[in-house]
């Protein structure tokens, strides 16, 4: 279940909420039972308010069946500031970072307990990366994530740490070892991963402040790449020349 309860009498708009968050990373196409049952909504209720989604470009119908988030959903989520201001600064950043190292190239900030991916460029090298640009996936198993985890409020790193689900074999899934490298990530200003995410793939990643030093941290910039063995401090390098340009165009742009 996508954990949506509608109590009874619930309003119009809740519902086709509730039928939006439906959605996520694991369920990016559902029938219209799929749908009724995730929201916790009638089916006739849903076959009716899936009809005006769809209408409005909210939904989309799928070649294969079913339904898709619509393009609708995508033009006005590119309007909330988190998405507008911070792709935009960062762009011409990342198109440095990816033409310096032809490396798949990520931009990223928290979204609670998970790692949302604002902006991502897609490497040469044929290495495993499951990210999307609006994916959501797990801080202690990404670059990106080991930043943003390490530098999040005390009570987020307590629950990320007492729920390490494992992604792949490799995935750290032990609370001590996790806070020892997150301790790490803190006091040299990078984090790595080793097939933690996708067997094949390692990351490393720097933060984005948007301020001085002890600013606090607003996004991270992460590269994945076959092997970190070779070209780590190169790539850690290019990656916070990129994170301080960011921060100076944020501090500037406000």
């Amino acid at each position: 279940m996508a954990g949506n309860t509608i109590r009874p009498g619930a309003s119009v708009s809740s519902r086709l909420l509730a039928l939006l968050a439906a959605f996520d990373p694991d369920h990016r196409r559902l029938t219209l039972t799929e749908l009724a049952r995730r929201a916790d909504v009638p089916l006739t209720t849903a076959h009716r308010l899936v009809r005006e989604l769809v209408s409005w470009g909210a939904l989309a119908p799928a070649p294969s069946g079913g339904y898709v988030v619509g393009r609708r959903m995508w033009d006005v989520g590119l309007l909330a500031p988190v998405q507008s201001d911070l792709r935009e600064v960062a762009s011409p950043f990342l198109h440095d970072i990816y033409g310096a190292t032809l490396a798949t190239v990520h931009l990223a900030v928290r979204d609670g307990t998970r790692a949302l991916y604002l902006d991502r460029l897609a490497g040469h090298a044929s290495v495993p990366v499951v990210s999307s640009v609006g994916a959501r996936l797990p801080l202690h198993a990404t670059g990106v994530g080991k930043v943003l985890l390490a530098h999040a409020p005390q009570d987020v790193q307590s629950a990320v740490l007492a729920d390490l689900t494992p992604v792949t074999p490799y995935t750290v899934t032990q609370p001590g070892r996790l806070a020892r490298q997150l301790a790490q990530v803190r006091r040299d200003g990078f984090a790595q991963t080793v097939d933690e995410m996708s067997v094949g793939a390692c990351s490393v990643a720097v933060p984005v402040r948007a301020g001085e030093r002890d600013a606090g941290v607003v996004a991270a910039l992460g590269l994945v790449v076959a092997d970190l063995r070779r070209d780590r401090d190169r790539l850690v390098a290019a990656l916070r020349v990129a994170a301080q340009g960011v921060g100076r165009s944020l501090r500037s742009s406000h």
